[in-house]
This record gives C-alpha cells, structure tokens and sequence, in this order.
C-alpha cells in the first residue's frame, strides 16, 4: 500500500522542471502580452493620435487573393512580425499615388535605427503595366496587384474618401489598426508611427 502510493504523488524535480518551464513561456509571452494592452486595451485619456485607431480584432488581412508582379501568389500576411505601411491605387500611379510612395519612403527612413522594422507594401488594383522608372524610384516598396472587390471589403476610410486616400498601418500580429487622412501631414504621422513603435515590443 506505501508503494502504491508513493507512485501515485508527483515527482518533486517534475513539478519544478513544469513550473520552470511555464515561468520560460510567461516571461517570453510578457512583452507581446504587454504591448497588446497598452496600446489596444490601455487607452489614457491624455493620449492622443493623429491617424484613426482600428480596431485590429475586427479586421485581420482577410483573403486577397494577391500576387506578386511575376504572378505567383504573395499575401500580406507574409508579412507578420512587421510594421506594413499600406497603400491602394492603380497601375497608373498618378500624382496622390506618387506622393504616398514617397511620403511612406521617408517615413521609414525618419524612424533611424528602428527603420527595418517596417515593410511597404502598394496593393495595386488593376493590371496594368507600372512604369519602369517608378519602380526603380521606389525600389524597397513591394508591389502586389489585389482584387479590388475583396479589398473594399475590408479597409475603412473617413467619410467621402476611399480607400485610395489613406495609408494604413498592419500590426506586427497581421492585423489592420490605423488609418491615416486624406493628404496627411508627414510629421503627424512620423510621431504616430514612432508612438506605435515605442509602444510595441513585438515586431
């Protein structure tokens, strides 16, 4: 009877090696735990954001059905585990399309060391051809054509723009959480993004 039921209690060196491995995943877990809450769930009163906040459980990347240049598929979802810098328009890229690209460029660049951990990315919603020179221009900036019917589904915009207005930013998790205004003002943003990324350990 003793025996059976010394084998019925645990092994004391088990249940720290459990414990110890449990307080391993708490401690990896804790920024990304951390960063979650304070900036989606945290919100103080005195802080104040120039983009619109998203709420990113309610819009994840959804299928796109996106491809790259050469056609092979490519999502953004491939992007997970960094800060994407999002814009829309079409192949033609006209003067409001060229000033995003250039605002995004210089955006990332404005964040200094903390620059990689941002990627841009241009959904372009037709097929037509992309001018060379303007490729070569915006080298860095990956370019994925995207079903403009799915795409509208899915990214909000401020009343009387669309989608092709803004440039949006996808969390670290894949997840849509800021919309920035028609014709933003560059250094606004550059303070919003250095807010998101000071206030993220993930990503």
């Amino acid at each position: 009877m003793e025996k059976s039921k010394e084998q019925g209690q645990p092994d004391p060196q088990r249940k720290r090696g459990r414990w110890k491995l449990l307080l391993v995943v708490a401690v990896c877990a804790a920024p990304l735990i951390a960063s979650y809450l304070t900036y989606y769930v945290i919100k103080p009163e005195s802080r104040t954001n120039y983009g619109t906040l998203i709420d990113p459980r309610q819009y994840p990347i959804p299928p796109l059905g996106t491809a790259g240049l050469d056609g092979k598929p490519a999502g953004l979802e491939d992007y997970k585990g960094k800060w994407v810098m999002l814009q829309i328009a079409g192949g033609d890229c006209d003067d409001a399309c060229k000033a995003r690209l250039f605002a995004m460029r210089q955006l990332r660049l404005m964040q200094g060391k903390e620059m990689d951990r941002i990627e841009r990315v241009w959904l372009i919603t037709d097929a037509k051809p992309l001018d060379t020179m303007l490729m070569r221009e915006y080298d860095g900036t990956d370019m994925l054509r995207v079903d403009p019917a799915l795409l509208k589904a899915w990214l909000p915009t401020d009343a009387g723009t669309t989608a092709e207005d803004h440039i949006y930013m996808i969390d670290p998790l894949g997840n849509l959480m800021m919309r920035f205004p028609k014709d933003a003002d560059p250094n606004k943003v550059k303070k919003d993004i250095g807010k998101l990324l000071r206030a993220s350990a993930i990503g």
